[in-house]
């Protein structure tokens, strides 16, 4: 006898247990796409975090360099000092008034130096130059420009165009309303005075006076850029883009400091 096919399963799936099954699938495919976009958005913020800390880095270095260079060859290495082109009268320039009138810093000093404007005066290997740093609170950007040194004034001398180029972007220590405003609610503590200087400047005070260094600002008579000997330097950056999972600013905040050692006011 036959066995009767009643009874027995025939090939195939049924509609239920397809529609299970693609549920299946679209449950897991969800997840497995929603872990990916997870893993290119961490992928991106932390590109450009490494991004602008690399940029970040780079220009504080420059600046310091150019600050521990400032006022080489000073005028105590030469007896004839009828070329002012051949030495560094100041090791940090200044305007109006470069050289015959000396300023003080933040008041009669415009516009540098400044909290965010500086002209280092130096020799770069190839002849004395100013080195001008400067930031476009506008742009968020700090520029940075080389020019031969001159017998003229050396704010007038980075009038050009073409001279001062990008040396960091996306600056945020002079922030706009609506970014203090962000930055205040994420970053309680990195922007207390609603800015931050690029250029804090403490001055060398001979006796009499309390003797070494201490802030320009409380320095009195010695509130002068030929008396510049340290220059802390700020730099608050933020990523091109704001975090794509939460919308913050992603900020990065570098601090160094330049000493200068080359200049004598003998």
């Amino acid at each position: 006898m036959k066995r009767s096919g009643h009874g027995f399963r025939s090939g195939g799936f049924t509609l239920l247990e397809l529609l299970v099954a693609t549920a299946i699938f679209m449950v897991i495919c969800g997840a497995m796409f929603g872990l990916l976009q997870i893993s290119q958005e961490k992928y991106v913020a932390e590109t450009q975090m490494s991004g602008s800390f690399q940029e970040a880095r780079l220009g504080l270095d420059q600046i310091v360099r150019d600050i521990d260079a400032a006022g080489y060859p000073p005028v105590s290495m030469f007896s004839n000092l009828t070329n002012p082109l051949n030495f560094a009268q100041v090791p940090f320039a200044w305007g109006p008034n470069y050289p015959l009138t000396d300023c003080q810093i933040g008041s009669t000093c415009s516009p540098t130096p400044s909290d965010y404007d500086l002209i280092v005066e130096t020799n770069t290997g190839s002849g004395m130059v100013w080195i001008r740093y400067q930031l476009n609170q506008a742009q968020g950007v700090l520029y940075r420009g080389v020019v031969p040194k001159t017998t003229g004034d050396p704010v007038s001398a980075f009038s050009g165009s073409g001279i001062m180029t990008p040396l960091v972007t996306n600056v945020l220590n002079y922030p706009t309303t609506a970014q203090l405003a962000q930055i205040n609610t994420q970053y309680s503590t990195m922007l207390p005075a609603g800015t931050q200087p690029i250029f804090v400047y403490s001055c060398s005070t001979p006796a009499p006076a309390p003797a070494g260094s201490q802030p320009c600002a409380s320095a009195g008579a010695f509130n002068a850029p030929k008396f510049i000997v340290d220059i802390d330097v700020t730099l608050i950056v933020r990523t091109p883009q704001q975090d794509m999972q939460t919308q913050s600013l992603k900020l990065i905040e570098l601090t160094g400091r330049g000493h200068q050692t080359n200049y004598s006011l003998n």
